[in-house]
């Protein structure tokens, strides 16, 4: 799945390329990802006007996000959702989403009015399906619980932090990660989660290391013994099965034993070959807890 969180008009042209060799490595029949606010609402155009100039709308499935919050409010309502999907809808230049996404939650929200306020743009024909990223479990769980209850569709999907990097507070407000405990909920309902930077903001690339503390943001988020460790074993790894550190955080994501998929943005046109090429790679259940815990 290609990630396009930072998509502008100004470099559509660039974009356009990497659009063009995403549906040649793979992308046919995939799922593009983007969101409203993506590209500072951007991000759908640029989509939008390759998918019409390459008449490919048939080709793919799109996934894109509605309701993320604006200036500290939350936007967790059915005006905005209805606003957020018109303006997708026309952004992307379709007249459906395959895979709509509630982007952020807020829990004084009864999950009841959302269910209702999406079953709504579904039967309409809007979208073919909704999820929630950046929801907790509790949350999900009970408003898939008021959806079977009241015979309405439920959240099919959600989309959260998952990497091997553990996240030691949120990137972003608002944000969700997948945990241990999570991940066995989702097995036993079955429902995959959509993992954002799977890649770790680029802790995996090579980049970064415990001397190197200019980015703020990744010390604050990423920087610990743990995720020292996990990079070693991922490099360790790496080199036995001729896959960079990244590659191999990325077959992680894709290995787990819930369903898991992974959205991957890059404007290289070697690392999306490596992504895709990533994405082919299966690691064992033992490697998994190796490259988690060590030799313990």
């Amino acid at each position: 799945m290609l990630g396009t969180g930072r998509y502008f008009l100004r470099d559509q042209e660039r974009l356009f390329r990497i659009l063009d060799a995403w549906l040649a490595v793979g992308g046919r029949g995939a799922m593009l990802d983007t969101a409203r606010r993506y590209g500072r609402n951007e991000s759908e155009w640029v989509i939008g006007n390759w998918l019409t100039s390459r008449d490919a709308r048939g080709q793919m499935m799109i996934l894109t996000k509605g309701c993320y919050f604006e200036d500290g409010r939350s936007r967790v309502n059915k005006a905005d959702l209805d606003s957020d999907l018109a303006e997708s809808l026309e952004a992307l230049q379709t007249d459906y989403i395959d895979l709509y996404f509630l982007h952020r939650d807020d829990p004084s929200v009864p999950v009841g009015e959302i269910m209702e306020w999406l079953n709504e743009h579904l039967a309409a024909g809007r979208f073919r399906a909704f999820g929630a990223s950046n929801w907790t479990r509790k949350r999900v769980e009970a408003a898939n619980s008021f959806a079977r209850s009241n015979g309405l569709s439920g959240f099919v999907a959600t989309s959260n932090y998952f990497g091997l990097a553990v996240a030691k507070q949120p990137m972003w407000r608002g944000c969700e990660s997948i945990d241990r405990d999570y991940g066995r909920w989702l097995w036993d309902e079955q429902l995959p989660n959509f993992a954002w930077s799977p890649l770790s903001h680029g802790f995996f690339s090579g980049r970064f290391s415990p001397e190197v503390t200019t980015d703020a943001d990744m010390v604050r988020t990423s920087y610990s013994e743990t995720n020292w460790q996990r990079l070693d074993r991922a490099t360790e790894l790496g080199r036995r099965r001729g896959l960079s550190p990244a590659q191999v955080a990325c077959a992680y994501v894709l290995n787990q034993d819930f369903p898991s998929l992974a959205s991957m943005g890059t404007f290289d046109l070697d690392h999306l070959r490596r992504n895709a090429a990533a994405a082919a790679e299966s690691l064992s259940p033992e490697e998994i807890r190796w490259l988690e815990d060590g030799d313990t």
